[in-house]
């Protein structure tokens, strides 16, 4: 696939991402703007921490769809075979553009979230056991810290190790993307890094009552 037929499909991605879940639930059924509460990121935790488990769980699931789906373009609209470095180079593209999109949605006035969820979706649809063992690493640092923000970089950071282990020296572009992605998962979270280092991170719990009422 040439980089002219790719192009639309980076487009639809980017679309995919933009999809402002947790703008959208919050104003349609609780008529406010999760990104004027709690931290101000529109993604699933700071819905859960606002607006409740309904809402943040729906958040999470909406956000991991639209990374898988994106990926997932690349099933039907390529010929290249599945498993090959060239189509999981594609996929990786594709990811990428849905989580530009999660943190620069064009639906939501280019403010969005961190692009944590999507980016799981989306090594979900490339790597299913790259993207448990990340998923285990931040499920056990948020457990153990109560900091959802340590887990998220803690379970980027990993990636690159688990795709050498899991694949050795056969995917050097895989690799290098998780690099890449875990550096822009730490600048994402740098304003979470100061209010950990101050001791400030909100701390996570499950079942902690939403800051605001909902019905």
């Amino acid at each position: 696939m040439e980089i002219s037929q790719l192009t639309p499909l980076l487009l639809a991605a980017y679309l995919l991402g933009s999809i402002p879940s947790a703008v959208w639930i919050g104003r349609a059924f609780f008529n406010i703007d999760v990104r004027e509460h709690g931290s101000g990121n529109a993604g699933a935790t700071n819905t859960l921490r606002v607006l409740g488990k309904p809402a943040g769980i729906s958040v999470l699931i909406v956000d991991l769809l639209k990374g898988l789906a994106a990926v997932s373009l690349l099933h039907f609209f390529s010929t290249l075979a599945p498993e090959t470095q060239v189509f999981r180079k594609h996929q990786l593209f594709l990811g990428l553009a849905a989580v530009i999109g999660h943190v620069y949605p064009i639906f939501a006035g280019f403010k969005g979230g961190k692009g944590i969820a999507t980016l799981l979706g989306m090594v979900i649809g490339i790597s299913w056991p790259v993207a448990i063992l990340c998923a285990l690493v931040f499920i056990c640092t948020v457990w153990l810290s109560k900091y959802v923000s340590l887990g998220s970089m803690m379970g980027a950071a990993f990636s690159p190790i688990f795709v050498r282990f899991i694949y050795g020296a056969d995917e050097t572009f895989f690799l290098y993307f998780c690099l890449a992605i875990a550096g822009m998962v730490v600048y994402t979270h740098r304003a979470n890094i100061q209010r950990l280092r101050a001791g400030t991170e909100s701390k996570f719990s499950f079942n902690k009552k939403p800051e605001i009422n909902t019905p």
